[in-house]
């Protein structure tokens, strides 16, 4: 991993990093593209094969594992946890060639996790402390501290923070 001196962070030299907002500490690994208009807090690890659109926002001291694309208008708070291979979407009816002047948000409160291969909607916040269990698909809004799983992602009890 190459340390950028200037930015205080390591970047591998495979990442394509356009946005020049990123905390310190932060590691960013192999084959990940960060579009301009992105900010990552500090102490965070984004891993390999990840993609930033552009208007993201990303805490502190935040996970993201392999394989994880996160597209325009998505907000990851503090301390968040995502697991490898999560699926975030942003358009309610998507169209090749078709661009909207505005696209869904989606809000991962502070301390969030959400486990492998779930499937985030347009749209829904991840409440404070929430957990959605892998595979699990989250079609509307999760409460803080709940913990949620299944197709559709369905209440299973409250848990701590």
């Amino acid at each position: 991993m190459e340390e950028r001196k200037n930015l205080g962070c390591q970047i591998h030299p495979t990442a394509e990093v356009m946005t020049r907002t990123i905390g310190k500490g932060t590691r960013i690994w192999q084959f990940s593209v960060i579009m301009e208009a992105v900010h990552i807090g500090r102490n965070c690890n984004i891993g390999a094969h990840t993609f930033i659109e552009a208007n993201v926002v990303v805490g502190d001291d935040v996970t993201i594992k392999n394989g994880v694309f996160l597209w325009e208008g998505c907000r990851l708070e503090d301390r968040v946890f995502i697991g490898p291979n999560v699926t975030f979407t942003n358009d309610k009816y998507p169209r090749s060639k078709h661009y909207l002047e505005e696209y869904q948000k989606v809000v991962v409160a502070a301390g969030a996790s959400i486990g492998a291969n779930a499937t985030i909607l347009g749209g829904v916040v991840i409440g404070a402390g929430a957990m959605i269990g892998a595979g699990s698909v989250v079609t509307k809004s999760v409460p803080a501290g709940e913990l949620w799983v299944g197709n559709p992602a369905r209440f299973v009890r409250k848990i701590a923070y």
